[in-house]
Formats: structure tokens, C-alpha cells, sequence
């Protein structure tokens, strides 16, 4: 039998982690766990640990490369309109019974680079209507959610396409766990001095209560107003259950929303973005009360702008987070294709729909509260990255005066 180049004790880590860490599931707690069937061995660990921790019902529901390119391949073109509905319905009716989230990525990001990119873009937006229910209550933090990843080898061949696949697959698995901080004698205490670190710097901005960032460097100068009544978080937080929990791991991030009217200026990414199988590279896009109403790529110019099509929201910002540029995932010079790691090697921007709980009191909002503070909606959440070594950020207070917050990409 061969011998796994997966180290099977980081990846009992890994798992007890997500578990006490990632979503601090409780006694009794259902746990909805959505995986590519490659990623089983982690999976089974999950359970493992789950079950320990008094869970309820573990119920995982598994994805497949083939099957996915099977449909694309062989399907009838009404199919890409269509989407499971009544399972999305049956995940949010889960949600509402207090049922806990996991997902573990790893497929290959580069899928369905061949395949039709209408096809693609229609099968996105059918997901994403269907989805609506089941996302809300992720995205108003109404439970307790996690994301983790394992090393699917089509994602490693992928990231280290020079390798042999076992060797691709080990050194993936080492920089999952890595950035995971699963590769350590005492990976809880190590997540709980990061947490307190993220907390340092969110407590800082918050205190602050800047009414505007702004970005200026290689090909940006930009201003991001921030929401009305906004606040910064990061690593830990309490979901509306009153179970505190790390939605991402890894993460490096504090964020926070900003004002979807408020935007103005121009910016450059400054890493790729991998989005539904293409590369999307050099984005340069213009702001104009909030929108963007200029975009361009040098690589992957039509998926985006298929993207910013989407709907109204999908041209203004529902997020902004800020990574120092000297993070432990920017350090490892890995580009992971995978924006779980890609966004926390340096601060990014999102597309798309904005987080309720990034608002003082935002687990009290209603959507239209939300929306009147300056909070955006939208089908889409899309980060990318807009930081390096050579963006400087200044914070703007409401009566004008300005305090350092990066320099260089690193905090000021």
C-alpha cells in the first residue's frame, strides 16, 4: 500500500483545529460540511473530532471534479440555468436550527478553464439565486462557520506543475498546514495569541473610527469611505448563536465594510486573481460614487467584466481588508490560486456583498438598515488583492486629518 506524502498527524491537527478552533462546535451542534471527494481523509478526521466534541449529526455532502466536468461536457444548455434549489433550501432550513458550517476547499481552481465561459458565468449566477437563502445566514453571521483546505492533487499539480504529483501533494499539504499553524507542537495556543494579536489591531482602527481610507502607489490612488457605523474585526469573532468562532482558517486579516457610495479613485491589483477556472491578471479598474465604471485586465478582461455584470452590486465594494505585506503566506512566495490563502498575503478589496457583523450592532440590522448605512448587496463576494510592499494607507477622520496606518504594506 502507499505510503500517503500527506503527514497524517498535521492532518488530525488540521481537523481538531477546524473543530475547536474554527468553529467551537458545541454539544449537541449539527455540523453541515460541504468537500470535494478527494479531501475524504480529512473529512473522516473532522467527524472524528466532531463527534468528540459532543456533535449532533455530521452530515457532509461531497463534490467531484469529474462529475462537475461531466455536466459541462454532456449536459443540454438548460441545464446551466438551473441549480439544487431544494438543497440550498434544506441547508438554510439546517442554518436556522442552529446547525454549525464547514467547507474544505481544495478543488482544482483551474477546473473549468476549457470550458464555455457562458456556460460558466450562467451555472455561477443559477448557484448563486438558489444559494441566497442558505448564504444569508453565513454572511449575517447568524451561526458559527469555518473554512479549511486540503490538498486535492489536481490544486498541487497546479501550484507546483514542476513537481511530481506526490511530491506536488506534500509540499501543498506543507504550506496548508504552515499557514494553518497546524505544523507546531500547540496549534490552539498559537491560534489564540494570533487572535489576540488581530484583536490589538482591530481595537486600534476602531478606536480611530476613521471615516475613509485611502491608498496611494503603483498605479492607485484610491479612496474607500467606510461604512456608517462600522467596526473592524478579525480572526475570532462571536456569530449571532453567541458561539465565538474563526471563520477562515488561515487568516491574517482585520476588515471591515465600506460605503458602496463612497468610493473614488483608481487601483491595480497587485497578485492574479483566480476566478471559476481563469486568471484574471493586472486589473486595473476606476471608482466614481462607488462604482466601477472603468475595468481592465490584461488577462482574463471578459470573465471580469462577465463578473462586474452580475448584478448592480457587483461593481461596488462589500469589503476591505488590510494584511501586512510581511504575512506569513506572502513570505512563503507561494501563489496558491486559492483565494482563502491568496487574500491573506496581502490587503485586498471584494466585490460584492458585505458581512452584517462588520456594523456596531449589526446583528440587529435588517437588511434595509444595512443598506442605508452604506452596506452593499450583491450575488457575488470576490476579494482581490490590492497591497504590496509599495502601498501606503493613511486613515481619514471625519474632520479631514490624517493618521499613518501602513507604510511600505507594513503597519505604520
Amino acid at each position: 500500500m502507499a505510503v500517503s506524502p500527506i503527514d497524517p498527524v498535521k492532518l488530525d491537527k488540521l481537523a481538531e483545529v477546524a473543530i475547536k478552533v474554527g468553529l467551537q462546535l458545541q454539544p449537541g451542534q449539527d455540523l453541515v460540511l460541504t468537500a470535494p471527494i478527494a479531501a475524504l481523509p480529512l473529512v473522516r478526521r473532522i467527524a472524528h473530532h466532531a463527534y468528540k466534541a459532543g456533535a449532533g449529526v455530521v452530515q457532509p455532502i461531497f463534490s467531484d471534479e469529474e462529475i462537475t466536468l461531466a455536466r459541462y461536457r454532456n449536459a443540454p444548455s438548460e441545464s446551466f440555468d438551473r441549480a439544487p434549489a431544494w438543497l440550498f433550501e434544506g441547508m438554510a432550513s439546517a442554518f436556522s436550527g442552529n446547525a454549525a458550517r464547514m467547507a474544505i476547499s481544495g478543488d482544482n481552481p483551474m477546473l473549468l478553464s476549457k470550458e464555455d465561459p457562458d456556460k460558466v458565468a450562467r451555472a455561477n449566477r443559477a448557484t448563486s439565486l438558489a444559494y441566497r437563502p442558505a448564504l444569508e445566514k453565513i454572511t449575517g453571521f447568524d451561526i458559527n462557520w469555518n473554512i479549511v483546505s486540503y490538498p486535492n492533487p489536481s490544486w498541487a499539480k497546479l501550484v507546483f506543475p514542476d513537481d511530481p504529483e506526490d511530491v506536488a501533494v506534500r509540499r501543498l499539504a506543507d504550506a496548508i498546514f504552515a499557514a494553518s499553524r497546524v505544523d507546531i507542537d500547540d496549534p490552539i495556543a498559537a491560534w489564540k495569541a494570533h487572535n489576540a494579536h488581530l484583536k490589538d489591531r482591530w481595537t486600534w482602527l476602531n478606536g480611530h473610527a476613521f471615516s475613509a481610507l485611502h491608498y496611494t502607489g503603483p498605479g492607485t490612488d484610491l479612496t474607500i469611505g467606510l461604512a456608517d457605523g462600522h467596526r473592524w474585526k478579525g480572526g475570532a469573532s462571536e456569530a449571532k448563536n453567541g458561539i465565538t468562532c474563526n471563520p477562515n482558517i488561515p487568516t491574517e486579516e482585520v476588515f471591515t465594510t465600506p460605503h458602496a457610495q463612497r468610493v473614488e479613485g483608481f487601483v491595480r491589483s497587485t497578485k492574479p486573481l483566480s476566478h471559476q477556472g481563469t486568471l484574471i491578471e493586472n486589473i486595473e479598474v476606476r471608482f466614481a460614487a462607488g462604482s466601477i465604471v472603468e475595468a481592465r485586465a490584461s488577462k482574463g478582461e471578459a470573465v471580469l467584466n462577465k463578473v462586474l455584470d452580475t448584478d448592480e452590486g457587483a461593481r461596488r465594494l462589500g469589503e476591505v481588508a488590510l494584511v501586512p505585506h510581511s504575512s506569513p503566506i506572502s513570505k512563503s512566495g507561494i501563489l496558491f490560486y486559492n483565494t482563502l490563502f491568496d487574500e491573506n498575503a496581502a490587503s485586498h478589496i471584494a466585490l460584492g456583498q458585505c458581512y452584517a457583523d462588520c456594523f456596531v450592532g449589526g446583528t440587529r440590522l435588517s437588511q434595509d438598515e444595512i443598506a442605508a448605512r452604506g452596506g452593499n448587496r450583491s450575488l457575488i463576494h470576490i476579494d482581490w488583492m490590492i497591497g504590496s510592499d509599495q502601498i501606503d494607507i493613511d486613515g481619514i477622520k471625519s474632520d479631514g486629518s490624517r493618521v499613518p496606518v501602513m507604510r511600505r504594506g507594513e503597519w505604520a
